[in-house]
């Protein structure tokens, strides 16, 4: 006997494409990892605490200099007044924030709103935690928050809503007036957001994100996740920290001491250290993953593709029911690897019916040299395939 949820949960589809990428020798623009913007002082500050130590068990919710540069970032960024003592959780890395999170104040049956395009692990978890995710649909290619749809999804099982901001894969960043739409919900039918912010530091254009926990109304009841792994570019650290009120923090830290109960107190020192460095960085790597979107976005187009406006995270989204004639995102994906030798994600796995097969999406996270090779390559499978622009 088998747990049902895994039962019938296959492979990821990131890392389904990635292997299908690396046995083929395609240039891997599906799975969002970034290549060749390490924060490198940070890396520098892990390799000082490895060798100093300690190397033992540190406090289940995170060595006291990470949770107290969470809280100082907080502040700093966000105008978020934060106990560093009783209202920051270190975890290993985002995904098991989430987990903490479900599994920490979600009991069977509880349903919980997602907004769709969604991350794969938010149903499976939510699923494996008893809890019922149900979908609200945002459309492209604007991705406005649908407010009716969403008052008609509430139900007296309702307990909280799931909010991915910046959020993958379309980058959007929700509105001020969207956020105070939300925070009005949490109170009128007294529920919870559980806000996955990842991304909060890859924003574009001068476009800025906006955490839900800094709206007066909803702070007693959000909880943001961030994430080292994205705000560094060290998606393998998996380091990432929960914010919120105590009396939600509370039993999601009991949670996660009986998953990983820790992380890696070397990580969390060079963590901590980057957190605080000067705005100079986090402005930097704004404008570095700005121009490899462009880059890449420019060249797209060039080539005649249909590319969704982006203002954050990694990812673009392109149109491709120009190109599908079958209406099969991850079928087409899969033939781009083997014609193409460029590897791209089907945006239907970001949606539970499966449906949106309309787009397919791309990292540009990478460097400008590899960005251009996989445009070359795509010329040349357009070419081959009598699509030219």
């Amino acid at each position: 006997m088998v747990n049902s949820v895994f039962r019938d949960t296959g492979t990821s589809v990131f890392e389904t494409m990635s292997r299908l990428a690396a046995g083929h020798g395609a240039i891997n623009l599906g799975q969002g990892f970034p290549e060749g913007i390490e924060a490198t002082e940070v890396i520098a500050a892990a390799e000082r605490a490895l060798h100093a130590g300690p190397h033992q068990y540190p406090a289940t919710l995170g060595l006291p200099v990470l949770r107290q540069a969470v809280a100082e970032a907080n502040r700093r960024f966000w105008n978020i007044d934060v106990d560093w003592e009783t209202e920051v959780l270190v975890t290993s890395g985002a995904t098991e924030a989430l987990a903490d999170c479900f599994f920490g104040l979600l009991e069977p049956g509880d349903e919980v709103l997602v907004f769709q395009p969604a991350y794969d692990c938010y149903g499976v978890l939510l699923r494996r935690a008893g809890a019922v995710p149900v979908p609200v649909r945002l459309e492209p290619p604007h991705w406005e928050l649908p407010r009716q749809r969403i008052l008609d999804a509430i139900t007296p099982r309702t307990r909280a809503i799931l909010l991915n901001t910046p959020m993958n894969p379309n980058g959007k960043i929700f509105s001020r007036d969207e956020l105070s739409f939300l925070a009005g919900l949490l109170e009128r039918y007294d529920l919870i957001a559980i806000c996955d912010e990842v991304y909060e530091h890859l924003t574009f254009d001068g476009q800025a994100h906006r955490p839900l926990l800094a709206l007066p109304e909803a702070r007693d009841r959000c909880l943001r996740i961030g994430s080292a792994g994205k705000t560094f570019s060290v998606t393998g650290w998996k380091v990432g920290y929960v914010t919120g009120g105590a009396k939600l923090l509370g039993p999601v830290s009991r949670a996660h001491q009986y998953l990983t109960f820790t992380t890696p107190p070397h990580l969390q020192s060079a963590v901590a250290f980057g957190l605080g460095l000067d705005d100079g960085y986090f402005r930097g790597l704004q404008d570095t993953l700005q121009r490899h979107r462009d880059v890449l976005a420019a060249g797209l187009r060039d080539l005649g593709f249909r590319v969704l406006d982006c203002a954050s995270t990694y990812f673009l989204c392109v149109d491709i029911r120009d190109l599908d004639r079958e209406g099969d995102d991850f079928a087409f994906c899969r033939r781009l690897v083997v014609e193409s030798g460029v590897a791209a994600v089907p945006v239907s796995s970001f949606y539970a019916e499966r449906d949106m097969n309309a787009l397919i999406r791309l990292c540009f996270a990478k460097p400008p040299p590899l960005l251009h090779d996989a445009l070359g390559r795509l010329a040349d499978w357009r070419e081959r395939a009598g699509l030219a622009a």
